[in-house]
């Protein structure tokens, strides 16, 4: 059985901080599957993933109109962070070509990933707003 942690976060920097926290579990290859209503975070996170893997976290904007973005590391791996807001199911993700970003090593970030099949080790976020705070609920792989 997977492992569930959750936290509640109050400001923009405790949910980065649950960022940088997830980077530090990250395998390269791995995704990250991020679900919440429109404004709960998941940017902010994916901006404190991007820290913990030694990104800069101020390059980090959300994909909504670009569907993908690829942020690089000084050694040249990448952090693909991708959008299936607009795309009508998972099929669309699935030719944005990043099953072969994964397969060289790149971690994936995906907001809304609506029926998208996630390929390699696969983490769930779940995010919900209750007023200032937000409830983020993180399913680790399975082993």
């Amino acid at each position: 059985m997977a492992a569930v942690e959750e936290v509640t976060t109050t400001t923009e920097q405790a949910s980065e901080a649950v960022g940088r926290h997830l980077a530090s579990r990250l395998r390269p290859g791995d995704t990250v599957l991020l679900d919440g209503v429109l404004g709960a975070g998941k940017t902010r996170l994916v901006a404190g993933i991007a820290a913990g893997l030694g990104i800069d976290p101020t390059e980090v904007h959300s994909p909504s109109f670009t569907l993908v973005n690829e942020y690089a590391r000084p050694d040249g791996r990448l952090l693909v962070h991708a959008d299936g807001y607009r795309l009508a199911d998972g099929a669309r993700l699935d030719n944005l070509g990043l099953e072969e970003a994964a397969a060289e090593g790149a971690w994936l970030a995906i907001e809304w990933p609506r029926g998208f099949v996630a390929p390699g080790r696969v983490w769930r976020v779940t995010l919900e707003v209750a007023g200032e705070a937000r409830h983020i609920r993180i399913t680790a792989p399975a082993a």
